[in-house]
């Protein structure tokens, strides 16, 4: 069978072509780097993301670099590829990857990592990092779930720890070089590649274990390996590359409009909260900077909508100035702005009157818990009177319906703070039916979503156990009963989804037999509901000798080695286990712009972070 006859099998031909508007291509000659940039999941999901885009448009100005865009084909396009014999290729070429000198992931989600094993499997590279003898391609990775690198060691060549922009560049230059002078050993380059700072080479070290299953010990077995791998981080976000010009799909993705990354990390310290600590210390991006950014990306692509993204968008100290920028020129050309990630105790009416300027779409707050004694645990600086403020500013400005995210299982949950989640969602519905100016006939919708908390590593409750399966579904049954209203809608986020995530979060090197049986009993796409099989996976564990309880629900003690402790984020672990205790005892820690808690993020600025000036 033809490409082109398989194409016209499938449902979504377009996400397998290439060719779009703003996609590269290069001649094939001598010399030329070949980089396979893989986003394991659906084109849909990873054309929105914002990372790709700008390592893709990065590595393409290189003269001698090409980057290739790949994604996880759906399970209709698969079938077909391996029925006739077809590899997985980059979209830009349609050359099989496995012929490239780099193959590079993102880990977004611990749910993924199937799917990095079924690509490797699709495009005919061996699956784990010790049966490949010939020197390309390189497996490597990087993203947020590269801060425990641990599970994948088995199956990647090098991690990429922190952010991309300079040391992508670093490591094809390092290639490049190694190339330019005839060398041809594996080992050899992936040694050189580990004198890179940012980057993690699991090969070079050995890890023990005690009788008990904890980590005993973890130590590099080469010279060439660092002790502690410290993270990359870009200190001055204004000068840093930023695409003019990105690819825009044939069909409609995820986020299918203009993305700018406003500033990078947080000033909140909230203590589930991975990336608050992972991205520190805070810096921002100018509002000349952004308002440039963004006609060039309009004129380029078309779009008619800018999402201002970052982690707590409304926390840019210059934001208003930004948006006005931004809508002198947007307005006439009707351009909306979207704000995403936007805070409950700082949101206004200025700020709501430039969201809903030319397109008004929905408003999300996430209070994260029922209860304020709750609130003060995970140290979320949210009142019960600010959420009503900003909804009564919400509904004042012609909004009904409104979001709410609550996680549930958080460390010292009772079952009380369980039901405040409904005694809250209900003070909202409330609130709008008090006011007097209400329009008649209007209804309010208030939707509420409840996800299971997941421990993850770098941050305050990574000690800290998830809450057992039955456990979880008695206090589900409670918020449930708790909700008597028809104007509040609930959703709840599938337990045994978050569970399987916590074992992967915490999880070490162990786990590699375990994810590797799971795909061959035909585990991908665990982040989908339609594939996700718990059942599967506690098969695989059994069948591997893995306690998955060891991982998800049992507390860890201060002195435990942790499987990521070798990563050096930036926070200090003694600053997270000071917010750990903090948090025990129900004490709130202010935000970075009010007083600096010192978790130590700055060491790798030389000092500098923007929240304290």
């Amino acid at each position: 069978m033809t490409f082109d006859q398989m194409l016209q099998q499938v449902q979504k031909p377009s996400h397998y072509t290439g060719g779009e508007l703003g996609s590269v291509v290069k001649e094939r000659r001598p010399g030329l780097l070949r980089y396979a940039f893989c986003f394991p999941d659906t084109y849909d999901i990873g054309m929105s993301y914002l990372g790709g885009k700008i390592l893709y448009g990065l590595l393409n100005e290189q003269p001698d670099v090409w980057c290739e865009r790949v994604f996880s084909p759906a399970d209709d396009m698969e079938a077909l590829m391996r029925a006739n014999g077809l590899p997985l290729y980059g979209l830009e070429s349609r050359d099989p990857i496995r012929d490239f000198h780099l193959v590079g992931f993102t880990l977004q989600t611990e749910l993924n990592f199937t799917n990095i094993l079924n690509m490797l499997d699709l495009a005919g590279i061996p699956l784990r990092a010790e049966d490949r003898t010939e020197l390309f391609p390189l497996v490597h990775a990087g993203g947020p779930c590269a801060f425990n690198p641990e599970p994948l060691a088995d199956f990647i060549d090098f991690f990429v720890i922190g952010e991309g922009e300079e040391v992508q560049l670093e490591l094809v230059e390092a290639v490049r070089r190694y190339l330019g002078q005839g060398g041809g050993d594996r080992r050899e380059l992936l040694r050189r590649l580990a004198g890179i700072e940012g980057v993690y080479v699991p090969s070079l070290y050995d890890v023990t274990y005690h009788d008990d299953g904890t980590l005993a010990s973890f130590a590099p077995n080469d010279a060439a390996a660092p002790a502690r791998v410290t993270k990359r981080l870009v200190r001055d976000i204004d000068s840093i590359y930023y695409p003019t010009q990105v690819v825009v799909p044939f069909s409609q993705v995820v986020h299918d409009r203009v993305m700018l990354e406003v500033f990078r990390g947080c000033i909140r310290g909230c203590r589930f909260c991975q990336a608050g600590t992972i991205y520190r210390p805070v810096r921002e991006k100018s509002p000349e900077v952004l308002d440039a950014c963004a006609k060039r990306l309009i004129a380029g692509t078309g779009y008619d909508e800018i999402s201002l993204t970052s982690l707590s968008t409304s926390d840019h100290t210059r934001l208003m100035e930004t948006t006005g920028r931004l809508l002198d020129w947007c307005d006439d050309s009707h351009i909306s702005l979207s704000l995403p990630s936007l805070r409950v105790d700082n949101f206004s009416m200025a700020l709501m009157d430039k969201v809903q300027r030319v397109r008004r779409g929905g408003l999300t707050f996430a209070p994260e818990a029922g209860s304020q004694r709750l609130r003060d645990v995970i140290n979320k600086q949210v009142t019960e009177a600010e959420l009503h403020r900003t909804c009564s500013i919400a509904f004042e400005g012609g909004w009904h319906s409104i979001k709410l995210y609550f996680m549930i299982g958080l460390p010292t949950e009772t079952m009380e703070d369980v039901a405040g989640i409904a005694d809250l969602a209900q003070s909202v519905v409330d609130l709008y039916y008090a006011r007097p100016d209400r329009q008649k006939g209007k209804g309010c919708k208030v939707t509420v979503s409840v996800a299971t908390f997941i421990p993850k590593p770098f941050t305050p409750f990574q000690w800290s156990g998830q809450d057992a399966g039955a456990l979880i579904d008695e206090k589900i049954a409670l918020l449930r009963k708790s909700i008597r209203s028809n104007k509040i809608q609930f959703n709840y986020h599938d337990r045994k989804m978050s569970y399987f995530e916590a074992v992967l979060a915490r999880g070490d090197r162990r786990l590699g037999p375990a994810i590797l049986r799971a795909f061959e009993l035909g585990a991908k796409f665990d982040g989908w509901e339609t594939h996700f099989d718990l059942d599967r996976w506690l098969r695989a564990f059994r069948e591997t000798g893995i306690d998955p309880d060891f991982y998800a629900l049992r507390e860890k003690s201060y002195d435990e080695l942790l499987p990521w402790d070798f990563i050096d984020c930036g926070v200090d672990k003694d600053y997270l286990w000071r917010e750990n205790q903090r948090a025990l005892a129900g004490l709130v820690t202010p935000n970075c712009r009010e007083a600096c808690s010192g978790c130590g993020a700055d060491r790798l600025t030389e000092g500098y972070c923007h929240a304290k000036g």
